[in-house]
């Protein structure tokens, strides 16, 4: 059987342009997965029904030679990120009833794009863990197994695109936060480099470590939304590198990075931690791929060691301190309020000083990998961890340590801001996804999607879907056939 959410992103757009489909067809389409499936994988806080209606509506009437790839198509925004009008928690009892007056930058562009966000997806309470299980609404989960977490913080946005309740969903990324659930999820999830993507209108940056970004089903997709997502703001902290000729989705439809010296490693770099061997089997698996379209894959010495952990460590605490309602400090998770004590105590002093010596450490990873043009590294140090995993020994303290031995490599990427990607290359035995990571160089975007892209099209494509893909009958066609069940 054949259905809407079978299409990627950019096939929904180009149906809804030769007028196969209706951006109101796709909607409800979506709409009514949402309804059966998302409680189960926990992927939304808040769903916009009546709103998303109005949208495609409004997406319909606009004439074709001004929509632009993505325009009609459904998606979702990350509930850490402002959207006027609706009800934004970020994660957190304490936000519970919140409402944006204003609008993120990257909300405003997604909606002048002509997608129609579905709603809010889940996220961990302020973006403080790899996990997304708070009191708000039902844990992220793992579509490819229930048990498992779908990751986080983007964990609501990578339930919700794997079981296929929206295509394609924006997220945002400070240590991992995108491609830990794309990783866990079987997705391509992308960190741009700092300065692609704005950070507004409000913050001040946040250290340059978190940025907003797509997840997606293929690399084309993710490339289409980044597009979208990657626009000059003026005012912004810190300087755009600039898209390449013809966007991010030109360089993804091109694949062609040129002949490019890859630097593989498989040490974690946050922890010392055993890493498991499908790991490890599926970064060999992307090494051979990569070699094959004739690049050269060298070993190398990860451009950070476990000593440099208690430097990300107060960093993290520091960031915890989002502003919370004093009378709304005890509505706040374990996990939170032992970040925000521990950050509490840093000083002015100490935090510059930190920052200082961060600085220093990425000086020292650039001259380790010099020569390179990509890193090739596992995503996390295990495939996958049920829920409730971190949580279940009851102290906050193992809680954040345990997170750190999962995940020891993505952070690293925010620390130096270089653009980096998780691609679902390898499978565990039992036919769970495992992710690889791709990182570039500062600002060279465009060469990583392509070789992304490469890597994609040489793995015979990763558009795989879960058991629950099939859960729902929610088949929503017209008289052109798009969508219809095949013999």
């Amino acid at each position: 059987m054949a259905e809407l959410h079978d299409l990627t992103a950019l096939d929904q757009a180009a149906a809804i342009s030769r007028g196969e489909l209706s951006s109101v067809e796709l909607v409800e389409h979506h709409l009514s997965r949402v309804a059966a499936l998302g409680d189960t994988v926990g992927a939304f806080v808040t769903v916009t029904v009546e709103p998303a209606r109005e949208a495609a509506r409004a997406a319909d009437a606009v004439p074709v030679d001004e929509r632009g790839p993505l325009h009609g198509v459904p998606t979702a925004i990350k509930d850490l990120t402002l959207t006027a009008g609706v009800r934004t928690t970020f994660g957190s009892a304490a936000f519970a009833d919140f409402v944006p007056p204003v609008d993120a930058d990257v909300v405003r562009f997604i909606r002048a794009a002509g997608l129609v966000s579905l709603g809010k997806t889940t996220t961990s309470e302020l973006g403080c863990s790899l996990y997304s299980e708070g009191l708000v609404a039902p844990p992220a989960r793992n579509p490819w197994d229930l048990s498992y977490t779908a990751g986080g913080s983007s964990g609501g946005a990578a339930s919700a695109v794997a079981a296929g309740l929206v295509p394609v969903a924006q997220g945002s990324d400070g240590g991992g936060s995108l491609r830990i659930p794309a990783g866990l999820c079987g997705l391509v999830g992308y960190k741009p480099s700092r300065g692609v993507v704005s950070g507004g209108p409000l913050g001040f940056g946040a250290f340059g470590l978190p940025t907003h970004g797509p997840i997606g089903r293929t690399v084309t997709d993710v490339a289409a939304l980044l597009d979208v997502l990657a626009q000059p703001v003026p005012g912004e902290p810190y300087l755009s590198p600039g898209p390449p000729p013809g966007g991010y989705l030109a360089a993804a439809r091109a694949a062609t990075p040129g002949r490019l010296r890859i630097g593989r490693f498989t040490a974690p770099m946050l922890a010392e931690e055993p890493v498991h061997p499908d790991c490890v089997a599926a970064v060999d698996r992307a090494a051979e791929l990569l070699a094959a379209a004739g690049h050269e894959v060298v070993d190398v010495p990860p451009p950070f060691g476990p000593a440099a952990w208690p430097l990300f460590e107060v960093v993290w605490y520091v960031l915890a301190l989002s502003p919370v309602p004093p009378e709304r400090e005890s509505e706040l998770l374990p996990l939170t309020r032992f970040l925000r004590d521990r950050g509490a105590g840093v000083s002015a002093g100490m935090l510059s000083a930190t920052l200082g010596e961060l600085q220093a450490q990425v000086r020292l990873g650039a001259r380790r990998t010099a020569g390179c043009d990509l890193l090739l590294c596992p995503t996390l140090a295990a495939p996958q961890a049920p829920v409730g995993w971190f949580t279940s020994g009851g102290d906050p303290a193992t809680d954040f340590d345990l997170q750190r031995r999962f995940s020891p490599y993505c952070a690293i990427f925010n620390v130096t801001g270089e653009p980096s990607v998780s691609l679902p290359v390898g499978t565990t035995g039992a036919g769970l996804p495992v992710g690889i990571l791709l990182t570039g160089r500062y600002g060279d975007d465009a060469r990583l999607i392509a070789t992304a892209a490469e890597l994609e099209n040489s793995s015979g494509g990763w558009d795989r879907h879960p058991a629950i893909w099939r859960a729902v009958d929610s088949a929503n066609v017209n008289g052109s056939g798009v969508g219809r069940s095949t013999p």
